[in-house]
């Protein structure tokens, strides 16, 4: 039976490729410093799991509402409320199987064919297959590492038509940490203030994962005015280490998630009891796991960017939040490996790293971002820093070339 066009629109996803070839490398017995992982190398905490188990003896394993149990949605009230000062009724509030379901879903709620989403580059990958999965167009907007890797007020413009439904914030960013400050924020809506057929999506999955001065502000809290346009997502995965417990929510227009828990009703019913039970205590109990592990990363952070900034051939920005760099090759590309083989792109050269050192990347023409490579660094300081070594090795190995690239 052939497979549907929406299924044949989707690309592999670049980073469940790369660990895929990171597991079998490592059957085959090799020591891998796998730098790809896009989530926390920290256990759930104790509290947490402890709030699961209860709910289990407790027999809360049946049916919830689509929208999730109240008291994970007046936890999710508590928590915008208190960081962001915004304020939700249960009408605007969804809980889904992950931030990813949820976004996936906002888009099935609200794409025709032909309708268009901006989607600021370097992206994370699934932005544009989620857009073409559910028929509409990904208007890319490419954003230089000079600008902070940032959409700005002068590059919006030429990316909105009448056809343009959504345009995707991500903030603090995959694959580049970069973070849009207030200022930033308010720029951006004085343009989408103009264009009120354009909602905003506002992907806030790092936004606890922050090392700049000041908590960072969500565009809905920036620019009331947008608020009704402003679907914010977020959810527990990234900043409580639970990725497999698959929660996430998302808050905004009484009519978009109506939409979304009709959708969501028929497709899986509500998320999981237990992993509710777990989320409520995660984001309203004891954080000072989240202290404590965002003072790690940002240990980390500083390490690794500083051995990269050692590297001729390599260099990087600092991030703002998340564990994530977006480190720039292009000086690397066009030269030679030593066994001849010519470095033509970035998905050459993170073969190569593989291949020569067993370090594993991301490549960044995944991202939108050619020219770069992403890595983690949701890992020990001591994979972090023998992994830098191996990088830098590798580009020691590198020779100009004297085939045309």
């Amino acid at each position: 039976m052939p497979t549907a066009a929406r299924v044949r629109r989707i690309k592999p996803s670049p980073s469940t490729a790369a660990a895929q070839r990171v597991r079998e490398l490592k059957a085959q017995g090799h020591t891998i410093l796998d730098l790809t992982v896009g989530e926390p190398d920290f256990d759930t905490p104790d509290h947490v799991k402890a709030a699961a188990i209860r709910a289990i003896e407790a027999g809360e394993t049946k049916y919830t509402p689509v929208n999730g149990t109240s008291e994970l949605r007046a936890a999710i009230r508590g928590k915008l409320l208190d960081r962001h000062g915004l304020k939700y009724d249960d009408s605007r509030i969804t809980v889904g199987g992950g931030a990813k379901q949820v976004i996936f879903l906002a888009l099935m709620a609200t794409l025709d064919e032909g309708d268009e989403v901006v989607v600021p580059a370097p992206y994370w990958v699934s932005y544009p297959d989620m857009v073409r999965a559910n028929d509409g167009t990904p208007v890319i907007v490419d954003c230089p590492e000079s600008d902070g890797f940032k959409l700005t007020p002068a590059g919006l413009p030429a990316a909105l038509t009448d056809r343009t439904r959504w345009l995707i914030l991500n903030t603090p960013g995959n694959p580049t940490g970069a973070a849009y400050t207030t200022g930033e924020l308010r720029a951006l809506a004085e343009v989408l203030l103009d264009h009120p057929q354009v909602r905003v999506l506002t992907d806030e999955i790092y936004d606890e994962i922050w090392y700049d001065e000041g908590a960072g502000l969500s565009l809905a809290a920036a620019e009331p005015r947008l608020a009704d346009r402003v679907f914010l997502t977020n959810g527990v995965s990234k900043t409580y280490a639970m990725t497999g417990w698959r929660i996430g929510y998302g808050v905004g227009p009484a009519d978009l998630v109506t939409a979304i828990n009709t959708l969501q009703s028929q497709i899986s019913s509500c998320p999981s009891s237990v992993s509710q039970a777990a989320a409520a205590a995660a984001l309203t109990g004891p954080q000072d796991f989240v202290r404590e592990t965002v003072e790690v990363y940002r240990a980390r952070r500083d390490t690794t960017v500083k051995l990269i900034g050692e590297i001729p051939q390599l260099s990087c920005t600092s991030p703002s939040g998340g564990f994530y760099l977006l480190v720039n090759c292009r000086a690397a590309l066009g030269r030679s490996t030593p066994s001849g083989e010519l470095l033509r792109d970035d998905e050459d050269f993170a073969r190569y790293l593989l291949d020569r050192e067993q370090v594993a990347v991301i490549h960044g023409s995944a991202y939108g971002a050619p020219g770069y490579f992403r890595i983690s660094f949701a890992t020990s300081a001591d994979v972090l820093t023998e992994a830098c070594a191996r990088l830098a090795a590798a580009c020691a190995e590198l020779t100009p070339s004297e085939r045309p690239s």
